[in-house]
């Protein structure tokens, strides 16, 4: 069997303004709130959308985070709204050397970046967020040990990037785009896994070594909740099977 995507992780200072902020840019809802974690989702429960969790920051935030999203949109027009309504929900424009692009580049109420991405054909029916983007020095192997963990095949293998989807077809994309920079501080977001309810998580764990993760923090137990680090040695959380 395989793992399944269950969300991506904000480290943050204050999480439940930051998941404000992101529930209302796109039009999802709060699903869980307590002082150590606020859970946002799309409404339609029977959507694939990866579901947005934030937690407490140990750390400041330095440097550009290694995640971010790339938001759709329908068309030019679309756009524009998107950033007008980012930027008066708190957004600020940066400039991380981009260039001359058309996509907007935009950092949410903590410096976490992320994109409003021009109309593409390939996002049309993503929903929400068109993808989940990676920072790796090899696209290809970070591609293949991400499809082995969550069970979404590779879509397309390019020079530079490589990118995995549901076979539903359903959801946002997870892509893994080269960079030349290792960053020694990967930044505030990471990916959270979760066993099927049938599956055995100590089997999950030994499969996701196999395919080379590692155990990341030593003495954390052979049970999930556990922390592990995928090839380019990256820390990601599988949860307990019944934390959805």
């Amino acid at each position: 069997m395989s793992t399944r995507l269950a969300c991506v992780v904000f480290d943050v200072a204050s999480p439940r303004q930051v998941a404000r902020f992101w529930a209302e840019l796109l039009g999802w809802q709060v699903t869980l709130d307590r002082p150590g974690e606020v859970d946002v989702a799309a409404p339609d429960p029977d959507a694939l959308d990866v579901a947005l969790s934030f937690v407490p920051a140990r750390t400041p935030k330095v440097g550009k985070n290694r995640i971010h999203l790339d938001l759709a949109s329908q068309s030019l027009d679309h756009q524009g709204v998107q950033v007008d309504r980012a930027l008066s929900l708190g957004a600020r424009r940066i400039d991380i050397g981009q260039g001359a692009v058309p996509w907007v580049v935009l950092a949410d109420p903590e410096g976490n970046e992320f994109c409003v991405l021009e109309p593409r054909e390939e996002y049309v029916d993503t929903g929400a967020v068109a993808a989940i983007v990676v920072d790796t020095t090899d696209p290809s192997r970070l591609a293949a040990f991400w499809s082995t963990a969550s069970g979404w095949p590779i879509t397309h293998e390019r020079n530079r990037y490589a990118g995995i989807r549901s076979a539903t077809e359903q959801g946002p994309w997870l892509e893994f785009l080269q960079t030349h920079h290792d960053p020694k501080n990967p930044g505030h977001l990471h990916l959270d896994l979760v066993p099927f309810f049938t599956d055995d998580p100590a089997r999950e764990i030994e499969r996701l070594c196999a395919a080379g993760a590692r155990t990341s923090r030593p003495g954390d137990s052979a049970t999930p909740p556990i922390t592990l680090a995928d090839p380019e040695t990256y820390e990601f959380r599988l949860l307990r099977p019944h934390q959805d």
